[in-house]
């Protein structure tokens, strides 16, 4: 009997000092969210810049979602060409007066490539390193990060996906939130990254429907001011409690804080570029943050 007390204190010592497993399908204890990757340093939403952001530690790559004429799901912050990052096969720049005519739901995914989103310099990210790029399939996101961190030993990133809907471009810019949802949820379940996925969306109807027909995942509530309604008004129209509320880091105070801690819901607003504003945010008890600049999480304590 000795011998066999002896035997199991053996292993339940070994399984209590077993290093625990690489993978970030738990919400880490603070999420840093790379925002479109990190818009800062590469070009917006491309797998360079997903690539860049893994490589500076964040526990979560942030994108946007839009659909093409032939249903494939392509990571994009408009539904159409955006004059800021657009570079037209010939070389010339979209403008901003005919960038909504550059409806990406009216164009074949092959018709995408046809434009570079690397290129031009940014007005308002002098520092995001310019190179050839286009706007990649979800599908090629995910294959790419999965086999990065695993090439790299690190642990398993995390996917905030938003689908850019509103009801009044359905079906001109986006299919219906129902479609929209299940072509996500498709894909997500075909790579087997279901506890890794956080889909949000300013669109209450994303999250709505989601919640009602897949409830295990997680659901981030986008808002931005300006508004009239408290917190407890917006998750009345909202009808349910979501995993995370994000709204814009400026409309961020102690009471909201409080009120997301009392109703169990995590706090990661967007988009937070200033460290000062970062340590305070976090110090204030958020439970992440969405940044263009994820090298500023090292010097974040």
């Amino acid at each position: 009997m000795k011998q066999i007390s002896i035997l199991i204190s053996c292993i339940l010592l070994s399984c209590s000092t077993a290093p625990a497993p690489k993978d970030s399908s738990a919400v880490a204890a603070f999420d840093k969210e790379g925002h479109r990757g990190c818009r800062g340093l590469m070009p917006e939403n491309t797998i360079p810049a997903f690539k860049k952001a893994i490589d500076l530690g964040v526990t979560t790559l942030e994108m946007d979602a839009v659909i093409t004429k032939d249903k494939q799901i392509i990571i994009s912050h408009e539904p159409f060409f955006n004059h800021e990052i657009t570079t037209k096969a010939d070389g010339s720049f979209i403008n901003e007066s005919d960038e909504k005519s550059f409806n990406i739901y009216e164009m074949t995914y092959e018709q995408t490539l046809q434009f570079d989103v690397g290129m031009k310099p940014h007005p308002r990210f002098p520092q995001q390193q310019k190179m050839k790029a286009h706007k990649p399939k979800l599908s090629d996101v995910i294959d790419s990060a999965e086999a990065y961190t695993k090439a790299k030993s690190l642990p398993s990133i995390q996917y905030n996906i938003e689908t850019k809907s509103k009801p009044e471009t359905d079906n001109i810019y986006h299919p219906g939130p129902e479609e929209f949802v299940e072509m996500i949820i498709s894909l997500i379940k075909e790579k087997k990254i279901e506890e890794r996925v956080i889909i949000q969306s300013f669109d209450i109807r994303t999250l709505q429907y989601l919640h009602k027909k897949y409830p295990a995942i997680r659901t981030a509530y986008l808002f931005e001011p300006p508004t009239i309604k408290s917190f407890t008004e917006r998750l009345k129209d909202l009808g349910f409690t979501p995993t995370i509320y994000s709204p814009d880091y400026a409309t961020v105070t102690a009471e909201i804080v409080k009120e997301c801690k009392d109703s169990g819901i995590k706090l990661i607003p967007w988009t937070v570029d200033d460290l000062p504003k970062m340590k305070e945010l976090k110090q204030m008890g958020v439970d992440g943050i969405i940044t263009d600049y994820p090298n500023l999480f090292e010097q974040l304590k």
